[in-house]
This record gives structure tokens, C-alpha cells and sequence, in this order.
């Protein structure tokens, strides 16, 4: 690409966050960043100085040091609201919590996509590809319930098979984590020796499993505090949201409810979510994929079909921007009665970007311990048995998915789906195992008329 290129494309990026995002997550927790001309040499020997400290599965992908165009992004594993507590040491979680519902659209042709959610039937397919070494329990229905024994349950979860889902950072350093394709047994003695002075600066506890465990109790229940917080109003909250009633709020394959069902009780309690917290609108703006992508994809051939006959609309189109006012107040058109015009499916398809965005975005909570009579009105507190936190939540990877990508993702929904039915649930039930083993490679495609 050439330079005016990637700086067309590093602009796109800016003006989504500025324009769009915050207008779903609000002011506070976007940040969209700007961008900056660097001097090439600074690029080259910055390039060769981060080389060595890169994951392996990111050594493919090379870094730009032609074009001398950055994003400046602030970091999020700091403070971002309050400067005073600089000094003091600060714990960061970050979160990517996917998608928080289950598909509620007519349009969705396997009826097992009604019951449980795709995050725990791609679990499966994941661990046969041998990307993990075992499935997760997290299931992240549980973390958008609302319930804090739900939500606890699920951040347990991500704890102990945190895969790509959860890291932590101390002042700024990664602490815990895994990376791709580790075994990720937790070493949670490990991790309580960094929260200890966070959680009890008295070092009054012992130590020891008892030690352990409450120090990750007490962890839990700060993220979960943290995340229920409410801290503005966003324009997202004034549109006319999709209601999270459409779905079911529980997901048959979760560890929580199997433990409730193996236990007698059926009703899994959804408290919901306080309009005004990050989880809130992150669920809302996923609840854009209102069609799934089974009705979605049939759309997006539409525009493709009129793309090809007129590729001089693209722009037009705004496939690929500007991701300005307009483009956001196209966005709110949540009707779902196709009309056959292009214009209705490019809205959904637009619509199903974000939504993907959303499903795909990271949540991190940074907390600095705080003095009593430094916990002022204005700024948000969360308090454990020990200690207080004055702490921010921030949204992150909020980078429009790709137009082109919606083939893909059709693919995959299919191959996640039939890998669950053929490999999963065929297993508990012998006579879907036969049928299944007697039409090996045998696929019905019915065609709507």
C-alpha cells in the first residue's frame, strides 16, 4: 500500500472509534487515538528492538516501517481517568468476553444455534484443531446475566482456562495469561503472590491454599463490581434497543446451568444488566445481529451482486467509509422486513459489522489501591474486606470488521455447528451417531423459492 493508503486506512480507524463507537459506549470508555508521522529510522530500530518480546503467532505478520504513519493510543493498562495515583502500583484485567446471546432469528436452520451459544460450541472445534488443550468452562452468557453467582461462576472460569480471554497485567507488566496453543492450567499460588499486597496490604492472611482462594475470591468480586458499574449516558442508550428478552438468557451447554440441572432446578436466574455499564452496551451493540448470519449472508450477496454491476457505488456505499455522523445514523435503523432493496440489506450488513466488532472487543479494568480520604464523590470506588480501588473501565480492538470477511464467518458458523452436532451431541445420542456415520460427507442445502 502506499502511504496516502495507510494513512486513508489509519483514518478510517480514528474516525470509527470517534464517530461510531463512542457513540455505543460513550466518551469515557473509547479511545480512539490519533494519528502520528514518525521518523522511518525511529520505525526500523523500533521494529528490530520489539522483534524478540512478539508471540510467535504474531512473527508473520510484519510491522509497517515504510509509510512513517502511527496510531498514538493511550495505555490502557493504566489508569485512565485520574493522574494521582500515578504512582502507585496498578493491576489491569483484560477481558474479551465475546458474544453475550444466543441467535433469536428465524432465519437460523439448526435448532441446536437456539440452545446453546457459539462460544461453547467452538470450544469443541478448537480443541480438535489442537489450538487448546482442553475446553473452557467460561461460558459468556453467564458474565452478561447480570447474576453475580453467575458472573463469579464465569470469570472463575476464565481463571482457570483463561486461552485468549483473559490476561493481567501489574503496572503495565503481564502477570497472567496464555498464549496461543499453551496449555493453560493456571498457576493461581502464582497469581496470589502478586495480588496479596493489592487485596491485603496488611499481609495480616496466611498464606497457603485458604490464602489463595480468597485472594481470587476477592479478585472476582472486584471485576464484577467494576463491570456492573455505571459511569455515563451514551447516545446508544437513547436508541431503540433490540430487547434482550428475544433470546433465551441462559445457554444449555454452560457448566453453571448443567450443575443446576444435575442439582434439580431448572431456572436459571438473569438479573440483567444496569443500562449504564460497558457489558450493557457491548450486548447491545452485538444484539445488531439480528438475522444471524444465516439471514445476514443471502444480504451481503445482494450488495455483491449490485457491486459488481455498479463498482463505482462502493464509495457511495460507504463500504469503506468514511465512518462519519451519517454513517452512524444509518446504523439505527433496527427494522427487519425485507423490502428487497439494496439499501435495507446494505443496513443490516453494515449492522452486522458492528455487531462482530462488539462480539470481538476487549473490556479492561485498571485498579489502583486508594486511600480513604482520597475516595472523593466523583470518583468511582469499588471496596473489598481490606482494601479500596479507585478504578477505570475501557473498551479496546474496536476496529471495524471487514466487509469482505462475511464469507468466511458463514463457513465457519457452519463448520462450528456440525462439528458440535456430529462430534458432540451424536455421542450421547446412538441414533443420531448411526445416522451420522451412514451419510459420512452427505449435506442437504435447501434454497429459499
Amino acid at each position: 500500500q502506499t502511504s496516502e493508503e495507510i494513512l486513508h486506512h489509519l483514518q478510517n480507524i480514528v474516525d470509527f472509534g470517534k464517530h461510531v463507537m463512542k457513540q455505543f459506549f460513550g466518551e469515557n470508555y473509547v479511545h480512539h487515538g490519533e494519528i502520528v508521522q514518525l521518523p522511518l529510522d525511529f520505525i526500523r530500530q523500533l521494529c528490530l528492538k520489539i522483534q524478540p518480546e512478539r508471540p510467535e503467532s504474531r512473527c508473520d505478520k510484519d510491522m509497517d516501517t515504510l509509510s512513517g504513519y502511527a496510531m498514538c493510543l493511550p495505555n490502557l493498562t493504566r489508569l485512565q481517568t485520574y493522574r494521582f495515583v500515578e504512582h502507585r502500583p496498578i493491576l489491569c484485567i483484560e477481558i474479551k468476553p465475546k458474544c453475550g446471546f444466543i441467535p433469536f432469528s428465524s432465519h437460523v436452520s439448526q435448532e441446536i444455534k437456539h440452545k446453546m451459544c457459539r462460544y461453547c460450541m467452538h470450544q469443541h472445534l478448537k480443541v480438535a484443531n489442537g489450538k487448546w488443550k482442553r475446553p473452557s468452562k467460561y461460558c459468556p452468557l453467564d458474565l452478561f446475566s447480570g447474576n453475580k453467582q453467575r458472573m463469579h461462576f464465569a470469570l472463575k472460569s476464565l481463571l482457570q482456562e483463561a486461552q485468549n480471554n483473559l490476561k493481567i497485567f501489574k503496572n503495565g507488566e503481564l502477570i497472567y495469561g496464555c498464549k496461543d496453543d499453551q496449555d493453560s492450567v493456571s498457576d493461581w499460588n502464582e497469581l496470589a503472590r502478586h495480588l496479596k499486597p493489592f487485596f491485603f496490604p496488611s499481609n495480616g492472611l496466611v498464606s497457603g491454599p485458604h490464602c489463595t482462594r480468597t485472594i481470587v475470591k476477592e479478585l472476582i468480586h472486584v471485576i464484577t463490581m467494576a463491570l456492573l458499574s455505571s459511569t455515563e449516558a451514551c447516545r446508544a442508550g437513547d436508541m431503540r434497543t433490540v430487547p434482550i428478552s428475544h433470546g433465551r438468557s441462559y445457554c444449555e451447554a454452560s457448566a453453571f446451568n448443567k450443575e443446576l440441572v444435575r442439582n434439580g432446578k431448572h431456572k436459571l436466574e438473569s438479573s440483567g444488566l444496569p443500562r449504564g455499564c460497558l457489558l450493557y452496551k457491548t450486548l447491545q451493540a452485538q444484539m445488531l445481529d439480528m438475522l444471524d448470519i444465516e439471514g445476514l449472508y443471502p444480504l451481503y450477496n445482494r450488495v455483491e451482486q449490485y457491486l459488481e454491476e455498479f463498482p463505482e457505488e462502493r464509495s457511495t456505499l460507504q463500504i469503506d467509509g468514511p465512518y462519519n455522523e451519517a454513517f452512524y445514523e444509518k446504523l439505527l435503523d433496527l427494522s427487519t422486513e425485507d423490502d428487497g432493496t439494496v439499501a435495507f440489506a446494505l443496513t443490516k450488513v453494515q449492522q452486522y459489522r458492528i455487531a462482530m466488532t462488539a462480539k470481538d472487543c476487549s473490556i479492561m479494568i485498571a485498579l489502583s489501591p486508594c486511600l480513604q480520604d482520597e475516595c472523593s464523590e466523583q470518583r468511582p470506588v469499588v471496596l473489598t474486606s481490606k482494601s479500596r480501588f479507585t478504578f477505570s473501565v475501557s473498551v479496546l480492538d474496536l476496529d471495524l470488521k471487514p466487509y469482505e470477511s462475511i464469507p468466511h464467518q458463514y463457513k465457519l458458523d457452519g463448520k462450528i455447528v456440525n462439528y458440535y452436532l456430529k462430534n458432540v451431541l451424536a455421542k450421547d445420542d446412538p441414533v443420531m451417531s448411526s445416522l451420522f456415520q451412514e451419510n459420512e460427507d452427505c449435506t442437504l442445502v435447501l434454497h429459499k423459492v
